[in-house]
């Protein structure tokens, strides 16, 4: 009987074997068509991923402003009224939210239509003495300077090539419009169905929850259903503790650049720091973007003071990196430095910016999951401690 039992589950790894190949080969010779199915799913789901991370973003600061709300509020109160303090919360955040975007914006817009106005006057001085200079390096060599001055261009066949080039784009440049402008609107419908959908899942998040639960307990042995439910919770811990952790870090290095660069008298000090609070939410290379925009901003108005900043930003980048960065971010999603910089570098060349983001976290669950799995088998095997010192 053992040997039947054993000849069966051998047929049966076969047929599974054979079918999984088969599943891999189909899909192999079919990869745009599953792409293609793939990309439609995506467009279809897309309101109501844009809704669930809202949600996330939400829910962060909300928790802590519904805490705040509770200890207010006395028992009477919150038995009365339910769902008053849920509504508080949510109106205190979205209050909140939109306050702070409108801050940056107020401030970064005016100070960006300064900075161009200033760059746009500084044009014409600049060209006349990048001309002057080429006089004068060409005058040490007249052969050049004959040659440059012998070259004739032919305007006239110069706007003819232009009409005809502005002639044929412009076909394309309708085009590409009208499917900015469809995009646009995409765009915009998409965001409103999220707003929407992300509103029903911050007031009902219990109810939720609790049918999530019950289904994977249904269709799930009790065992397996309480492992995925503590990864989840793990996640959701993680992912909460890295945004705000990330937020946290971007403003204090912002406030820094603010304060130092209006120490030195640095031209667009205050618009500076708040392109480098921006960017800084991107980890580890955000703040380098920043520092880049500066460069260019603070090197209009002078070369040396773009050099001083390149150092003065090098200098706080390390008080930030090894600072603020490991204690802010670092411990509040439990991961080494060495492996956020992995992090970081696989999740950027994979998916760009949203892989830098997302990848922090995911990482931390995994290596969290492999500690807690690496600490029970030792415990199970009674390995000694002692041999694991390097």
């Amino acid at each position: 009987m053992n040997k039947g039992h054993f000849k069966d589950s051998q047929v049966v790894k076969g047929i599974t074997i054979g079918a999984v190949l088969i599943v891999i080969y189909l899909a192999l010779n079919n990869v745009t068509g599953i792409l293609d199915s793939i990309s439609y799913l995506a467009g279809l789901v897309m309101p109501f991923i844009i809704g669930a991370v809202i949600a996330f973003v939400f829910n962060v600061p909300m928790k802590a402003i519904e805490k705040g709300l509770n200890r207010l509020f006395d028992k009477r109160c919150k038995k009365k009224h339910p769902r008053l303090i849920r509504v508080l919360a949510y109106m205190l955040t979205l209050i909140l939210i939109l306050a702070i975007i409108a801050g940056v914006l107020f401030v970064v817009v005016p100070e960006l239509v300064n900075t161009i106005a200033d760059l746009i006057g500084q044009v014409p001085t600049a060209v006349n003495n990048l001309i002057n200079w080429l006089q004068v390096k060409l005058s040490a060599y007249p052969e050049y300077e004959e040659k440059l001055s012998s070259i004739s261009i032919n305007w006239d066949s110069v706007l003819s090539n232009v009409m005809n080039f502005l002639s044929i784009g412009t076909k394309g440049i309708i085009n590409g419009g009208i499917g900015a402008i469809s995009g646009f609107f995409s765009g915009v419908t998409n965001f409103f169905i999220g707003f929407v959908f992300s509103v029903y899942v911050l007031f009902q998040k219990e109810r939720l929850t609790a049918q999530c639960k019950k289904l994977m307990y249904v269709c799930l042995p009790e065992s397996r259903a309480d492992k995925i439910i503590e990864v989840l919770r793990l996640t959701n811990t993680t992912f909460s503790n890295f945004l705000s952790g990330q937020c946290l870090e971007a403003c204090i290095l912002g406030t820094m650049f603010v304060i130092t660069l209006s120490i030195l008298r640095m031209p667009y000090a205050l618009l500076i720091g708040i392109i480098i609070a921006v960017t800084a939410l991107i980890p580890i290379v955000g703040a380098f973007i920043g520092c880049i925009v500066g460069v260019i901003l603070i090197m209009m108005t002078s070369p040396l003071k773009a050099l001083i900043f390149v150092g003065v930003f090098l200098i706080l980048q390390q008080i930030e990196g090894n600072l603020i960065y490991p204690h802010v971010v670092g411990s509040s999603v439990g991961l080494p430095g060495i492996w956020v910089l992995v992090a970081v570098t696989i999740g950027g060349n994979l998916f760009g910016i949203m892989g830098m983001l997302t990848f922090i976290p995911i990482s931390s669950v995994c290596y969290a999951l492999l500690r807690t799995y690496v600490n029970r088998k030792v415990e199970e095997k009674e390995i000694d401690k002692g041999k694991f010192k390097g």
